[in-house]
């Protein structure tokens, strides 16, 4: 491996760091994105049942936000219920939607780093690319022909950053679409179970 750095020349450094930085960014998300740190399946059934009768008390409410984001979304509209029993339904759906929209860009958090990097490793392979085959061109030389070692350097150089830019691009990209599609699918999840513990507010409001 050292090796074949050496051969790529600095150029590669740039996409060295991206591979580091990428690789971290995969394994946090995959850390971030469980589903029992988003949305566990049976939390809105549990927080159905536990407010069935009147709105829980304050330190059941922060139980319940503390369990996840969703947890988190749900609880906003307690709080809200626990701070004006008789708010309005629009006022309900405004605190959960605000709660969602943060929860939201807390899910989508690096997503935009990663796509960053799916998009600069191939311009910066490109680059050791231009790099490689300046040096190619320097090693021509009208008197003495070509210098087969600077030569054969440049081609190396245009090669391996060529191929290292593609092997970094190519996994960011394709992990970056499947947290995109994991975060939508939790977006939805989320939306769903909010508008339907909404309804079940309502109830709660009518009997304050």
């Amino acid at each position: 491996m050292l090796s074949i750095i050496q051969a790529a020349g600095w150029p590669i450094w740039p996409l060295i760091v991206c591979s580091v930085a990428a690789l971290a960014l995969v394994i946090e998300r995959f850390v971030s994105l469980k589903t029992a740190r988003i949305a566990p399946p049976k939390l809105l059934a549990e927080a159905l049942l536990v407010s069935r009768d009147s709105v829980p008390v304050p330190d059941v409410v922060n139980q319940l936000s503390n369990n996840s984001l969703l947890g988190e979304v749900l609880a906003s509209g307690l709080r809200a219920l626990n701070n004006n029993p008789r708010c309005t339904e629009d006022d309900l759906r405004a605190t959960m939607e605000g709660a969602g929209r943060e929860v939201a860009h807390r899910m989508e958090r690096y997503l935009s780093a990663l796509a960053t990097i799916a998009s600069a490793a191939p311009l910066l392979g490109l680059l050791g690319t231009v790099i490689g085959m300046i040096e190619i061109f320097g090693a021509q030389s009208p008197s003495s022909g070509a210098n087969p070692a600077q030569l054969a350097h440049g081609i190396s150089v245009a090669l391996y950053n060529t191929a290292f830019g593609l092997m970094v691009a190519i996994p960011s990209l394709i992990f970056w679409r499947y947290f995109r599609a994991r975060v939508d699918a939790y977006l939805l999840t989320l939306e769903l179970a909010a508008e339907r513990f909404i309804r079940h507010l309502k109830t709660l409001r009518r009997l304050a």
